[in-house]
């Protein structure tokens, strides 16, 4: 058995969403944002930045989301991966570690139009990050040409990872312009292991609304 710690919203989705991708039996140890739970020294112990994905398998316990994926998929559930020596490994690997790329944007967007007191954000940051976050989204956009997920050989853990980011994105720049991202999320959120995840998710405690800054307009 699988054990996932996860804390509604967060980076932790885009494991939940692999596990039922795969099929994969797993339980959902749920934590909140709220309080010090992220900091008590048990959880800390495994998890050394407090933060959640944490997955328990195998007897040992990993804290990175595209190393759980890697793991996951390499132990069982290859058919989401590309094994070495396979013509899209560089593209898959790449693309893997660029849902981090756009979530570091999100992680300064959420800063600034959640975490901080309204007095205490910078117009300057949100308009910055926001442009950036646009950017990445810019490269999804370029990459899918006419196929539908990132990869020419089908669906992957790939998408998964840059998936779930740009799930989070939208609330935060529009996706109007980039038909291709918009095709793109519509198949991937329209896929039942992303409905069945997003039913298990937990009720939300970071985004209470739609759309922040940029999104609105």
């Amino acid at each position: 058995m699988i054990t996932l710690h996860h804390a509604p919203q967060s980076r932790s989705f885009r494991i939940l969403w692999f596990l039922h991708e795969a099929g994969l039996a797993h339980h959902v140890t749920y934590h909140s944002f709220g309080g010090k739970g992220l900091r008590d020294p048990a959880f800390l112990a495994l998890s050394p930045a407090g933060r959640v994905p944490v997955v328990e398998v195998d007897d040992q316990v990993l804290f990175e989301s595209a190393a759980i994926l890697e793991y996951l998929v390499e132990t069982r559930a290859p058919a989401l991966g590309r094994a070495a020596g396979h013509s899209e490994r560089g593209q898959y690997l790449e693309w893997l570690h660029y849902g981090e790329t756009i979530a570091q944007h999100l992680a300064q967007l959420t800063f600034h139009h959640i975490v901080l007191r309204r007095e205490d954000r910078s117009p300057v940051v949100q308009r910055l990050e926001a442009l950036r976050l646009r950017r990445t989204l810019e490269g999804i956009e370029a990459a899918l040409g006419d196929q539908d997920y990132i990869l020419h050989g089908g669906f992957s853990a790939a998408d998964v990872m840059i998936g779930s980011s740009t799930d989070l994105a939208r609330r935060f720049v529009p996706l109007t312009g980039l038909p291709r991202v918009q095709a793109w999320h519509q198949r991937l959120t329209a896929r039942p292991a992303y409905q069945a995840a997003l039913a298990a998710d937990g009720p939300a405690e970071l985004y209470l609304h739609d759309t922040y800054g940029d999104a609105r307009g």
